[in-house]
C-alpha cells in the first residue's frame, strides 16, 4: 500500500507551519536568509506561514495522512504575471522588513523561473526529521507527477543540495543549466520536467484519502 496523501487546507495551518519550521529552520538556505540563529528561531516560522498562504492561494498543499510530510505547490500559468516583480519586496515587508535577503532570494529565484509554459512548481517539500529517508517525500512528489503526466503538464523546482538534485533527477527532472548563486551562500539548481507517457511510469507513489 502506498503512502496515504490528502489535500491540506486552512484547518491544517498550525501543523503545516510547525512541520516546515522544524524541517527547514537549520537548512543551509534558511540559515543564509536568517544568519543570526536567535533571529531565525523567532522569524523563520513567519516565512513558512507566508509560503503556505501563497500555496493555498496560488496552488495547493499536499500532506501525508499522519502529518509527517508536506509539499507546497504553485500552479503557474504561462507568461509574466501581474505584480510579479513586486512580490519579493512585499514578502520581505510582510515577514521581516529589515531583512533584505528575503527580497533577494525571491528576486533571484524569480529571474530564473521559466515563464514560457504552464507548470506545477514544487516550492517546498518538508519531512519531519525523524521520518526522513522513508520515501515520504518521493511519494508526495510522485503523486503530483502522475497527475502531471496524465494531464500533459510540466513541473519545475529548485534543488537546494546535491542529494535532492539526484533524487529529482531520478524522478525525471533535469537541470536547466544555470545555477542560482545566493551571495555568500549556497547554490540552488533550477530543474525542469517534461510530462511522460503516463502508462510508462509504473509508480505506486501514493494514494489520496
Amino acid at each position: 500500500m502506498g503512502v496515504v496523501i490528502r489535500r491540506a487546507g486552512e484547518s491544517d495551518r498550525a501543523d503545516v507551519v510547525r512541520l516546515l519550521d522544524e524541517a527547514f529552520r537549520d537548512d543551509p538556505v534558511s540559515s543564509w536568509v536568517f544568519p543570526d540563529e536567535e533571529h531565525r528561531r523567532r522569524s523563520h516560522g513567519g516565512l513558512m506561514e507566508a509560503f503556505l498562504d501563497l500555496s493555498l492561494s496560488q496552488g495547493f498543499v499536499d500532506i501525508t495522512q499522519d502529518g509527517t510530510a508536506v509539499a507546497l505547490w504553485w500552479s503557474v500559468p504561462a507568461g509574466e504575471q501581474e505584480g510579479e516583480e513586486e512580490g519579493p519586496a512585499q514578502l520581505q515587508a510582510a515577514v521581516d522588513p529589515d531583512n533584505a535577503r528575503i527580497g533577494e532570494i525571491g528576486r533571484l529565484t524569480g529571474e530564473a523561473h521559466p515563464t514560457d509554459r504552464p507548470h506545477q512548481y514544487l516550492h517546498m517539500i518538508g519531512v519531519s526529521p525523524e521520518r526522513q529517508g522513508e520515501g515520504l517525500g518521493s511519494a508526495l512528489i510522485g503523486a503530483v507527477l502522475d497527475r502531471c503526466d496524465q494531464e500533459g503538464l510540466h513541473a519545475y523546482l529548485e534543488a537546494s543540495s546535491s542529494r535532492s538534485r539526484a533524487l529529482y533527477t531520478r524522478l525525471g527532472f533535469h537541470f536547466t543549466g544555470s545555477a542560482i548563486d545566493l551571495p555568500g551562500g549556497p547554490q540552488l539548481w533550477p530543474m525542469w520536467r517534461d510530462p511522460r507517457p503516463f502508462a510508462a511510469n509504473g509508480r505506486d507513489s501514493g494514494r489520496f484519502a
